[in-house]
């Protein structure tokens, strides 16, 4: 069970997930963000157990964080440092690596997304999508297990989430997705269909899609 604010976000919910891609699917307020927050305990239950390959996340939240990577849906709600260096290094840093080494492994991993030129950029330099871009090599460098991300194209253009999306699909992390972009989730190998803090619909992306937007559909023809 969670709550905030008094307000019962989930109260009965049972999940059981093995896919290597798996979509988030709701209108605003469905419970998506709060969900993906508990896999790493960005967000604890008040009751009930969340347990992410092997990880207790309630009893552990430190390892839970290093085992689930989290992207924010505002890039700028996630770098903290005013240059690409420093918001690369930081979680090296944190691991005990050296400012040399730890720069050494930022310049690998830029190059390894093409991004070797941003290397000396300040954060600002850098557009939006380019700043989304970031926040996932920062995520992903860390090698943790699963990444889950909120929203992560809800702000780009056409053309960066094409480029994100064909980026996302090849990591090698399991990635836990809440998207809007039916697109991006017709990708995916499972989607869940959450609403007012419960599962409506499981399954493939096609069919839990299609009843989504024909109920979406239904709502706007009845002035819901």
């Amino acid at each position: 069970m969670f709550s905030r604010d008094r307000k019962k976000i989930f109260s009965d919910l049972s999940l059981k997930c093995s896919e290597r891609h798996i979509g988030l699917l709701g209108n605003n307020g469905a419970g998506k963000s709060t969900l993906l927050r508990m896999l790493n305990g960005l967000l604890l239950p008040q009751s009930g157990s969340i347990n992410v390959l092997g990880v207790d996340v309630p009893k552990n939240v430190r390892r839970a964080m290093q085992t689930v990577g989290f992207v924010f849906q505002n890039p700028d709600h996630q770098i903290i440092f005013p240059t690409v260096l420093d918001e690369l290094s930081f979680g090296f840093r944190n691991r005990g690596f050296s400012r040399i080494d730890s720069a050494l492994i930022v310049r690998k991993w830029l190059k390894k997304y093409d991004c070797e030129h941003w290397y000396d950029l300040a954060v600002d330099e850098l557009s939006e999508g380019e700043r989304q871009k970031l926040c996932l090599i920062s995520v992903s460098a860390l090698e943790p297990a699963v990444i889950a991300l909120d929203e992560p194209f809800a702000s780009l253009d056409l053309k960066n989430r094409i480029t994100l999306s064909e980026l996302l699909v090849q990591l090698p992390q399991r990635l836990v997705i809440a998207s809007h972009d039916l697109e991006l989730l017709r990708r995916m190998e499972r989607v869940f269909w959450l609403d007012r803090g419960e599962i409506v619909a499981d399954g493939d992306p096609e069919i839990v899609i299609k009843r989504y937007v024909e109920a979406c559909c239904a709502k706007s023809d009845d002035g819901g």
